[in-house]
């Protein structure tokens, strides 16, 4: 079904059309002075340049030839041609009764659906999760459900760094630690071991150590850099430890990702692309894309829209290694083949911007990406301290994700022991409380602002139960379910809607009507700030409406079940609404 803008923006083109008048400009969209009116069409602003005439003649003519004047309460005209648009409270609960009725909230899918790869998350194998990683892992996540709400085919890829120095760097410390495994035996035939040598904790600390250690010890450095060469060139003991080393780092990250709600589709990394590599960059040679530069091999990325110089692309460098460059370009031309992407969005911070232009102008200029497969740096900024740089321990070190994680969930915890109702629940109800809670105020705290945002982390702010903060809508949610739960044990049903029986009524339909061209607007924007935007604001319209309405003591039984369904669909677009956002909310709190 369509949405209310949609809905008068079919009615007011069809006017602009009988006035003879072009139809596209009949666009409707949600008013910028609700003191003045709910809707507004500017189009005769527009078309009075194209047509020669006033757009006060214009906006009269569509007016006029504006049918089905029942919808509206006022049509009225104001400054040099805006048609200012109210609805009539009949026509707006009408719609509220059909949009209740649809599993779907009235959005419809896209027109046009495609075919998305979503690359977020970008985590390294044997190194733990820390706060850099969040805001790739939050936003995408939240870019990834909003397309498939849409109907699009979409997979959300977490790209794994699997392939680089910190593989060798392990190796050459697991070797200095555990010399007698079969794994360093150049002689051992196999089978080699289904168990790992190592576990999770152990890759933790490891990593640390070798990698300090490397940056003042050659031999180590030396060492870890033959371990990579080695490990890349197929030695057996070394492809074995590699996976011991993948399968264990993958588990752990599945389990951090899920904490926070995030899944992925896929589990490919640098290490899926590596057989694709020489065949590429043969083809790439041959073609006359490669060349070799101060015995480098590299591809020209500058256009002649560059506003500055771009270097090439680097895809071999003089020793012979490839870097990050060849591995993304041969990501794309994997993606390409395996799954025919119309789109596929990077959300990776916003300083990779030079490095993505690169990739994909080369992409596009060897085709390795056709020129309709449209490849998308969707940026971030960083998640800061109240110094203003990036987020860091109080020992001034990278926090680790699942350390954010526990002091999130901790701080939760507190707060909702502040609430009477919670203290009488089981200790395993109450830590999964903590937890929806905790990671709500992490969520919305950092998709409430435009992706490209950099945002101070204020852990007590985010976890307020009062103004923009996760935890005030997950317990708005609560609340309203609450209501119909009272009203279910007092044989109460919600029923039809009657017509707005004031302002804030007529407010809370009016923002309700306004999830689809939010959902919509997500996508095309790649910005789920706006999802926040209508969630905030409909979780205080509604609590403005609870507290002016005694729903389940009111003695008008239509009036009473009219208002039930409105709290249903409330909580039914809020629910959803989060649910794109990436956030759970519990059943009681």
């Amino acid at each position: 079904m369509a949405s209310l803008t949609e809905k008068l923006t079919i009615l007011l083109s069809e006017a602009f059309s009988v006035s003879g008048y072009d139809p596209g400009y009949g666009v409707v969209e949600v008013s910028n002075r609700p003191d003045l009116c709910q809707f507004q069409c500017n189009g005769a602003l527009s078309a009075a340049k194209r047509y020669g005439t006033s757009p006060r003649q214009i906006a009269e003519r569509v007016v006029a030839a504006t049918g089905s004047k029942d919808i509206f309460l006022e049509m009225a005209l104001a400054g040099p041609g805006f048609i200012n648009l109210t609805l009539s409270d009949r026509y707006l609960s009408q719609h509220l009764d059909a949009v209740s009725g649809d599993s779907r909230l009235g959005c419809d899918p896209a027109a046009t659906l495609l075919r998305i790869i979503v690359d977020y998350g970008g985590p390294n194998v044997a190194k733990p999760l820390h706060v850099g990683h969040l805001r790739a892992a939050i936003i995408g996540e939240s870019l990834k459900r909003v397309c498939g709400f849409l109907g699009h085919v979409v997979w959300g890829d977490v790209h794994l760094g699997d392939w680089g120095l910190q593989m060798g760097l392990n190796i050459v410390e697991l070797k200095r630690r555990r010399p007698d495994l079969p794994y360093f035996d150049e002689r051992f035939s196999g089978p080699y071991p289904d168990t790992s040598p190592v576990t999770i904790a152990d890759l933790e600390e490891m990593y640390p150590a070798v990698s300090e250690r490397s940056k003042t010890d050659p031999e180590t450095m030396d060492a870890a850099r033959q371990a990579t060469a080695d490990l890349q060139n197929g030695r057996p003991g070394y492809r074995a430890l590699w996976r011991h080393f993948h399968d264990v780092s993958v588990t752990d990250l599945n389990a951090h990702y899920a904490t926070l709600n995030i899944h992925f589709d896929l589990w490919l990394g640098e290490s899926d692309t590596q057989d694709r590599i020489p065949v590429l960059i043969e083809r790439l040679k041959k073609e006359g894309h490669a060349y070799e530069s101060e015995g480098a091999l590299v591809v020209d990325v500058a256009t002649p829209e560059d506003t500055r110089p771009i270097p090439p692309l680097m895809l071999v460098k003089s020793d012979g290694a490839v870097l990050y460059g060849t591995t993304d370009l041969a990501t794309i031309d994997q993606r390409v083949r395996d799954y025919s992407p119309d789109l596929v969005l990077y959300v990776v911070d916003n300083r990779q911007s030079d490095h993505f232009h690169q990739v994909f102008t080369a992409a596009y200029k060897t085709g390795v990406a056709p020129h309709h497969t449209v490849l998308e740096h969707d940026g971030f900024g960083t998640m800061n301290g109240r110094d203003g740089k990036p987020f860091k321990t109080r020992e001034g070190g990278v926090m680790k994700l699942k350390d954010l994680i526990r002091m999130v969930t901790d701080a939760a915890m507190e707060r909702i022991a502040e609430i009477e109702s919670v203290r009488g629940y089981s200790e395993a109800e109450k830590a999964e409380i903590a937890l929806r809670v905790g990671v709500s105020a992490l969520k919305y705290a950092d998709l409430m602002n435009h992706r490209t945002k950099n945002y101070i982390f204020d852990l007590e702010r985010f976890l307020s139960f009062e103004g923009r903060t996760g935890p005030y809508l997950l317990y708005t949610t609560v609340r309203i379910k609450s209501i119909l739960r009272r009203a279910a044990e007092r044989n109460m049903t919600p029923g039809p809607f009657l017509p707005p029986s004031g302002d804030l009524e007529r407010e809370l339909s009016l923002c309700l009507s306004e999830f689809p061209d939010t959902v919509r607007l997500s996508f095309e924007t790649r910005a789920p700030n706006h999802l926040c935007d209508l969630a905030f604001r409909l979780a205080t319209i509604y609590n403005r409406f609870y507290h002016e309405h005694h729903i389940l003591n009111e003695e008008n039984v239509n009036q009473r079940d009219s208002w039930l369904s409105l709290s249903r669909l409330t909580l039914n677009v809020l629910e959803k609404t989060l649910d794109l956002l990436g956030i759970e909310t519990p059943e009681r709190m």
